[in-house]
């Protein structure tokens, strides 16, 4: 499905999500944004996708749109169906698998794909595996790179998609200061279960991806100006410099720092590997 096609459809991939019925508007730019995604990864029809770290499946819904009714998706998170807000992970997969979308997904909330004992995927059954917007969450880049080394056996490509620390504007420097601050209380040892954990590069990424066995296509600059993702981590960044409890486990250096820092979007990234 080309780039026109699946976006004419977000209005009613949007729709499919349990958000929509919260903050239509935002669904309707979440899915536009990650119809773009997918369209550029061109994933055809009828194929088999993985797709590591689906949260509220808003990049699930796009890819079940994208492979069609003979195409599958797994759709596998590790959090537990009870986080997120306004609106879990649970309440997400259950609206959307009440849809017509919903027979091509199969979701697995829970589920570490490091863990060998729980995984059950046959080498070679997938032709895509996707991280879209989750590799912040990883604990570390090792964590990141293992991952990387494990779907190789499932899937022949690769589709990534996150963020690019590279600001472009003056505008975008208060999600950048957001993202590094979280970033930095993580590494300083305060760790919690926010959004950013491990920020890191897109040349970082290539490194990694490189010495994981993949080969990377260019990266591809997606417009990202209808998101709200930029001033949701600044709102998390003040809630979190705000806690005094996680403050105080930082090193007094570590707090003077981050508290001495500001709070700005980010343009994104997008690549293939094979």
């Amino acid at each position: 499905m080309n780039a026109t096609e699946l976006t004419a459809k977000a209005p009613s991939i949007a729709a499919a999500m349990a958000t929509a019925d919260v903050s239509p508007g935002i669904q309707q730019a979440q899915t536009r944004y990650r119809a773009a995604l997918v369209s550029g990864w061109d994933i055809p029809a009828g194929a088999s996708v993985l797709e590591v770290g689906c949260g509220q499946g808003d990049t699930t819904a796009v890819l079940a749109e994208a492979v069609g009714p003979r195409g599958r998706v797994v759709a596998v998170d590790i959090a537990d169906p009870s986080y997120g807000a306004p609106v879990t992970l649970g309440q997400s997969a259950k609206r959307l698998k009440a849809t017509p979308l919903g027979s091509r997904i199969d979701f697995r909330f829970g589920l570490d794909v490091l863990d060998e004992a729980a995984i059950t995927f046959p080498d070679g059954g997938c032709d895509h595996v996707v991280l879209a917007h989750c590799s912040w969450y990883f604990g570390s880049l090792d964590q990141l790179a293992a991952t990387l080394v494990r779907v190789r056996r499932w899937a022949r490509n690769l589709c990534f998609a996150e963020w690019d620390i590279e600001p472009r504007s003056a505008e975008q420097l208060p999600h950048l200061l957001a993202i590094l601050i979280q970033g930095q209380i993580e590494a300083a040892g305060s760790r919690g279960e926010g959004n950013v954990r491990t920020p890191f590069s897109r040349e970082s990424l290539l490194r990694t991806l490189s010495a994981t066995g993949w080969n990377p296509a260019p990266a591809q600059a997606v417009d990202t100006t209808a998101l709200q993702d930029g001033d949701w981590e600044v709102d998390a960044c003040t809630t979190l410099l705000d806690d005094a409890h996680r403050m105080t486990q930082l090193p007094q250096t570590v707090r003077e720092l981050v508290l001495s820092q500001g709070d700005a979007p980010l343009p994104a990234y997008s690549l293939t590997a094979r």
